[in-house]
């Protein structure tokens, strides 16, 4: 398949509307079009039921972002607004845990993820705006995860040498084509709903739909919770002090994830609303997301933390949980290929950024816990 990022050096102004705008995402998203195309307007939407995202209004004012307070759930908050040309759906319930631990309702995470995808999708077919969907590595099959061939090595789950692999898996991770069977929880299966919806949408009534399904995002000013924002939850607990736990798989921490800054998220948004506006053709689905380079496992996040905070101790509980996985890596290629896209930004310097973050903002993770 030819690159098509050489034809994207047409730039054209872009009214754009962002839904979860004060949430992690969507904010820093919203920051990173206003530096990467000053001239588009950038606008959105958010509920603030996330705790910490009343921190976010008055910075993004300030860049001149225009912030509406709705709640993507409602129809008529969508139906007040006024026209756009694109939206960025970031507005979700992002924890693979949601509906089924006993601390949040299943229906409102199906209200949250779907109900509210459709919405979206309804205003754009009324205003025949593109839409920017952002989905998740979770829509990817759980049992075939979780049977993954790995082994410990220096701290983390490896692939297996020579071990037969399922489709769609290699060293570079997950590609397009792994498993999407149930069971995927279900944050995995709103958002799998949602990505299909989208399409249908974008096809029958003719407006333009991409769908990102992104890995870890982490990045500075993320609201840290164990199953929310990992990386910036566990900096700045063992920065405080905090107790750390590692669960499931002999409570090791050897679980891998990879990681992703919004910054080059927004690098490949932006190629793709200016691919439509230029006109063409390309996949409308890939993975986007800090791949094979940019991995970590908890016990290696242990690891750089006390290189610069010194020792504390983390507990252990090997008690399995529903829809955990040993190794979460997904392959970007797809999106380097039609893009000519790669992450950026990498591990060393997300985690350089999130731990400078801490250090100036000491009670961060009272500000975006539970209430």
């Amino acid at each position: 398949m030819s690159t098509i990022a050489s034809a994207l050096a047409l730039t054209t102004f872009v009214n754009l509307f962002i839904t979860g705008i004060c949430g992690f995402v969507g904010s820093r998203v919203a920051e990173a079009i206003r530096q990467i195309r000053p001239e588009w307007s950038v606008s959105g939407l958010d509920n603030f039921i996330r705790p910490g995202s009343e921190t976010n209004p008055e910075r993004l004012r300030a860049l001149g972002i225009g912030i509406f307070h709705g709640d993507v759930r409602m129809a008529s908050d969508l139906d007040a607004l006024p026209p756009t040309d694109w939206v960025i759906d970031a507005a979700a319930n992002p924890s693979v845990l949601a509906g089924t631990d006993g601390k949040s309702s299943s229906r409102q995470v199906v209200e949250h993820n779907l109900v509210g995808t459709i919405n979206v999708l309804e205003h754009c077919r009324r205003h025949h705006a593109g839409l920017t969907l952002l989905s998740t590595s979770r829509v990817y099959s759980v049992p075939p995860l979780a049977a993954l061939p790995v082994e410990p090595a220096d701290g983390a789950f490896r692939l297996r040498t020579g071990a037969p692999l399922p489709p769609g898996v290699s060293a570079a991770g997950l590609d397009e084509t792994f498993s999407i069977a149930p069971p995927v929880s279900l944050y995995g299966a709103t958002k799998l709903a949602s990505e299909t919806l989208a399409l249908e949408y974008g096809s029958s009534f003719g407006f333009p739909v991409w769908v990102n399904r992104c890995g870890v995002l982490a990045g500075a000013g993320q609201f840290g919770r164990p199953d929310q924002g990992i990386l910036a939850y566990w900096i700045n607990s063992w920065l405080r002090r905090r107790p750390l736990k590692y669960i499931g798989f002999g409570g090791a921490g050897w679980q891998v994830r990879d990681a992703l800054h919004p910054r080059d998220l927004t690098e490949l948004i932006v190629r793709q609303i200016e691919h439509d506006a230029a006109g063409g053709d390309a996949p409308r689905l890939v993975n986007v997301a800090g791949g094979a380079t940019n991995t970590f496992s908890l016990a290696e996040l242990s690891a750089w933390c006390r290189r610069r905070y010194g020792e504390h101790e983390v507990a252990a509980d090997p008690t399995p949980r529903q829809f955990d996985i040993p190794w979460m890596v997904l392959d970007s290629s797809l999106a380097g290929e039609v893009w000519q896209w790669q992450p950026r930004i990498p591990l060393a310097a997300i985690l350089e950024e999130i731990a400078c973050h801490a250090e100036e903002h000491p009670g961060w993770l009272e500000g975006s816990a539970p209430r």
